[in-house]
């Protein structure tokens, strides 16, 4: 995702401790996994990859407790994370309410401005940004909900936004209806889509869940893209009672999540289907 081993590190480990904060957890232990591929790149590297991903687990109150490491010929980090809740309040994706508001916490776009990197496209300014982004922990955002009525949940990662989205529809007995212009984009990566760069991830989240989604005649072919665009370490989808929808944005964005947002609301009918407008 990025050159810096120290900020893959950080980012990596803000992709796996989100899982157990978008089931409103508290993550307390985690284990490195690593495959590394020891004759071509210096073990250097590879501390200061685990390095960045040690300094997010000490932000996050985590125990680093072990690990597993390889040796493969592509460079693989991650952790796998414990984390305490009461059986009560574990929140999943299953279990949306007619009227329902959706919140996101981050903004998306981050697989193709990552793309764009790749390429020699994006200047360090448009980098550190969305470097940061990825690195930041969705437990501000995990913490604020707390307080609120959320129904379910689900941080935005491969699958991109529309990808998690149909997680939470398919198969719930209610659709969803999603207002393009309301969802965070960066707006470069909106410029690139328009000029094709986009990732392969992006067109295998197309075809796997396009057939959910119907797309208004006003939503471009460039937002559809970053809408199916895969993340990672993207934001939390909040569903959360209408009622307190624009408390729970006003809370999050006190927090210094200033990108939250309403995109959509939860809609009777049509069922299982996503409508963008």
């Amino acid at each position: 995702m990025v050159d810096d081993p120290y900020s893959f590190g950080q980012i990596a480990a803000a992709n796996a401790l989100s899982d157990i904060y978008a089931m409103g957890g508290i993550p307390k232990t985690a284990m490195n996994v690593v495959a590394f591929p020891a004759k071509t790149l210096d073990m250097s590297i590879l501390r200061t990859i685990i390095e960045g991903g040690l300094s997010k687990m000490r932000e996050a109150g985590v125990v680093l407790v072990g690990g597993h490491t390889v040796e493969d010929s592509e460079l693989k980090y991650g952790l796998s994370v414990t984390g305490f809740i009461h059986p009560g309040r574990i929140l999943t994706k299953r279990n949306l309410q007619t009227g329902d508001r959706l919140i996101l916490t981050k903004p998306i776009g981050t697989g193709i401005v990552s793309t764009a990197i790749k390429a020699g496209l994006a200047d360090q300014s448009l980098t550190d940004k969305v470097t940061q982004a990825m690195a930041t922990l969705n437990r501000d955002a995990a913490l604020t909900m707390e307080d609120f009525p959320v129904h379910a949940c689900t941080d935005i990662t491969g699958f991109g936004f529309l990808g998690h989205l149909a997680e939470m529809v398919v198969d719930s007995g209610h659709g969803v209806r999603i207002t393009a212009a309301h969802v965070p984009m960066y707006p470069e990566a909106l410029e690139w889509a328009a000029m094709g760069l986009i990732p392969a991830g992006a067109y295998n989240n197309r075809n796997f869940r396009g057939s959910f989604v119907d797309f208004g005649a006003t939503v471009t072919q460039r937002v559809q893209d970053v809408l199916f665009d895969p993340q990672t370490s993207g934001g939390l989808l909040i569903a959360v009672a209408a009622t307190e929808a624009e408390r729970l944005v006003h809370a999050l964005r006190a927090t210094g999540i200033e990108s939250a947002a309403i995109v959509g609301e939860v809609i009777a009918e049509p069922v299982d289907r996503i409508i963008v407008a």
